[in-house]
């Protein structure tokens, strides 16, 4: 069974800037994982931020991909999200997703983020 923990969500002031991490246990096929961040804002769907994939590459939404930026350490089995120039809008719980194909979706938790002064 594959799980995951985020760690590193809290508040922070306008234009500042958070480190979220997921650990990544319960597998030995960690490099075969598509890892990504999602959010879900209170009312809201959740929305991607960030995918990236087994060889590195990665996909953010216009909307958010100047500030944001994903990367693995495959040997750590752990994804990191690092997020700058944080605004109100990005208040949100993030979640942790690691995706094999169409054979596995996982997520974990969620931490959250809130971004308030």
């Amino acid at each position: 069974q594959v799980q995951l923990v985020e760690s590193g969500g809290g508040l922070v002031q306008p234009g500042g800037s958070l480190r979220l991490s997921c650990t990544v246990s319960g597998t030995i096929f960690f490099n075969v994982y598509t890892m990504g961040w999602y959010r879900q804002a209170p009312g809201k769907q959740r929305e991607l931020v960030a995918t990236i994939t087994t060889g590195g590459n990665t996909n953010y939404p216009d909307n958010i991909k100047s500030r944001v930026t994903i990367s693995r350490d495959n040997a750590k089995k752990m994804v990191y999200l690092q997020m700058n120039s944080l605004k109100p809008e990005d208040t949100a719980v993030y979640y942790c997703n690691a995706k094999w194909g169409a054979a596995e979706n996982n997520w974990g938790q969620g931490t959250q983020v809130t971004v308030s002064s």
